[in-house]
């Protein structure tokens, strides 16, 4: 445990010990590369448990494998500079441990595939969903930060992660809870017709129309989340987040991304949209909703009156008076323009982030247990 703790203050070191050439850099990012290898060297030898079956086809590809060596051998070198640049080998010897352990398990005899009546756990998911954002957004705030005092490693990045780690993990679950409420009403109504001329519209129109359909409904359940008690206090833990980073957004209850992905996915899949335009927008709406809580300045000029930016929803999250309950839309202001929600002053920003009186608990068990307690 204690070793642990001194991973945790090695990664959140003052900038003046995290200088190039002091090691650190070497050190987190050999780090980094242990923990992906090992992590992907147990989805290989145990895919049913631990993989998404859509990323089967990934897993399968040569160039995966030719991948995760060099990932593996990246992993040693900079662990091994790491060790020999930096006084604290706290970094150097953790990523040497872990991917050495990776190395070992994937050099062990084939074994049987574990597999628990068709349940798995989307380990990769994690690890491709966090390299994916991360490799895109952490350079990005790194040279357009508005916070430029704000790190990598800032307060509560690693209950942000345990988020990502959760929805990951259970990614089967939530999908067959999202999918659920929208079968049942597929299933009891007759919309044949609908759903017939839904399909002929053009493939662009039908991915405007639903990113257009879903913040609609996301609006108003979204109102909802912030004017009902009881749904506030699930609502409540997103708000939380003291600070606004691409991590930030996946601070979320387990309850609310179950409702709010219902009830947003049903119209798209009641409708009859076609297949491809709601992937196209899944993977739209994840990498837009990490965009919209990135530590990012800038106006983005005429942009802002089309579609919701950094800026627009970082006053949703403000924790000043004058951000209370305001622009609640995901992606086009002009809905809280319409319902008399929307504030964007010129060239403001909030002056912080958070729940006035900060009543939601750190840790992610306890913001799990929060909404249900007294």
């Amino acid at each position: 445990m204690k070793f642990v703790q001194r991973i945790r203050a090695e990664l959140e070191a003052p900038r003046e010990e995290r200088m190039f050439g002091s090691g650190w850099i070497s050190g987190t990012l050999a780090l980094l590369a242990g923990i992906v290898g090992f992590l992907m060297v147990v989805v290989l030898r145990n895919p049913s448990l631990t993989s998404v079956p859509q990323l089967a086809v990934v897993h399968q590809s040569v160039l995966f494998r030719i991948a995760l060596y060099f990932v593996l051998v990246s992993g040693f070198v900079l662990a091994a500079l790491s060790l020999v640049l930096r006084r604290d080998k706290t970094l150097g010897t953790a990523a040497m441990v872990v991917t050495l352990l990776g190395t070992m398990i994937g050099s062990l005899p084939a074994h049987r595939d574990f597999q628990v009546g068709g349940i798995f756990f989307g380990v990769d998911f994690f690890v491709l969903n966090v390299l994916f954002t991360g490799f895109l957004f952490v350079p990005i705030e790194r040279l357009f930060a508005q916070n430029r005092a704000q790190d990598i490693f800032r307060e509560e990045w690693r209950e942000d992660l345990f988020y990502y780690l959760v929805s990951s993990l259970f990614i089967q679950i939530l999908s067959y809870l999202t999918l659920a409420p929208s079968n049942f009403v597929i299933h009891a109504s007759d919309l044949g017709a609908v759903r017939a001329w839904v399909r002929d519209l053009p493939w662009i129109v039908q991915l405007v129309a639903i990113m257009l359909l879903t913040d609609i409904a996301q609006y108003w359940l979204h109102r909802a989340f912030h004017r009902v008690p009881f749904l506030w206090r699930f609502h409540a833990v997103h708000h939380s987040a003291r600070s606004m980073d691409w991590i930030a957004g996946a601070r979320m209850h387990f309850v609310e991304i179950i409702v709010l992905r219902s009830v947003t996915a049903t119209p798209a899949l009641v409708i009859g949209f076609d297949e491809s335009a709601i992937q196209a927008y899944m993977l739209i709406v994840y990498v837009y909703s990490t965009f919209i809580h990135a530590n990012l300045r800038g106006s983005f000029g005429f942009l802002e009156k089309i579609l919701v930016v950094p800026r627009f929803h970082h006053w949703h999250h403000g924790i000043e008076k004058e951000a209370v309950d305001v622009n609640f839309a995901i992606h086009f202001p002009f809905i809280d323009r319409l319902f008399g929600t929307h504030h964007l002053p010129d060239g403001k920003w909030p002056a912080a982030y958070g729940v006035a009186g900060h009543p939601v608990p750190h840790g992610y068990w306890r913001q799990l247990l929060y909404p249900f307690g007294r």
